[in-house]
């Protein structure tokens, strides 16, 4: 088993132009989350795919792995799909490169995961809804799931009737980590958009509107992304409170010039 992580990249953002190039602690944010799954040992390599010279120019600056891709693509999923075509591997986890806040046992858990059931096709990382609010933000995406762990549905304005509290056992926020075995991936990307995941613009509906198995894997706490500008303040302020960030960029920002496709330690 080879399991290797993949961030997709691109400039071209709508709500948030450039945001992936958006500095935290003078570090673009794709480093960070670039950075962080390094510290994962069950993870073979990193690499950022990208059609866009100044990310990989960024990327190479700091030593890291990057595969350039077609400028075509609408979503992550089918940006790695083309840049796993360069890797040997069994599994592929795509990390989005808007969660700067990426803490590594998250990703430890995805790969227990897919340890445990190498066959399945592909599983996400998801989080609580701590506020109701939530439940209809758009700029991120829910799901509902089963008694099995399994996905049901993604959304990004809820469909629920149920009070908040009840809504709450079988809802829960789609993190950037979802994994894929490497061959269901690319049969994945083969079969086009899904009619719910152009309507809706979320990647994860191709897989269970095409009858595959999505399964979620549960982690604690649910953690900010950055889709629009002012996002960005959320996560400096998450930072601000939580030692377990505070720890990881002391962990990350040791060298700030150059860390290359290794641990740090």
């Amino acid at each position: 088993m080879e399991i290797v992580a993949v961030i997709p990249a691109h400039l071209a953002s709508v709500r948030f132009p450039r945001k992936i190039l958006f500095p935290f602690f003078n570090v673009p944010m794709v480093e960070h989350v670039r950075r962080r799954s390094l510290l994962v040992k069950s993870i073979s390599d990193v690499y950022v795919a990208t059609c866009d010279e100044e990310i990989a120019e960024c990327i190479r600056s700091y030593g890291g792995q990057v595969i350039m891709t077609s400028s075509t693509h609408t979503n992550g999923m089918t940006r790695v799909a083309e840049a796993i075509l360069q890797i040997d591997c069994t599994h592929v986890i795509l990390l989005q490169g808007d969660e700067p806040l990426l803490i590594p046992r998250h990703l430890e858990l995805l790969v227990t995961a897919i340890i445990e059931n190498p066959k399945g096709d592909a599983w996400n990382a998801t989080a609580p809804i701590e506020d109701p609010e939530e439940l209809d933000r758009h700029s991120f995406v829910k799901c509902t799931i089963s008694d099995s762990n399994r996905i049901l549905y993604c959304f990004r304005r809820t469909p629920g009737y149920a009070e908040f509290c009840l809504q709450q056992e079988y809802t829960r926020k789609i993190l950037g980590l979802i994994a894929y075995r490497k061959d269901f991936l690319l049969n994945l990307a083969d079969l086009g958009a899904s009619t719910i995941e152009k309507a809706e613009f979320i990647e994860q509906m191709r897989i269970i509107e095409n009858g595959y198995h999505l399964r979620s894997v549960p982690v604690s706490p649910s953690l900010p992304s950055v889709n629009e500008p002012e996002e960005a303040n959320v996560v400096l302020e998450f930072i601000d409170y939580d030692v377990e960030q505070q720890e990881l960029l002391k962990r990350t920002l040791v060298n700030k010039e150059k860390m290359g496709n290794s641990l740090v330690t």
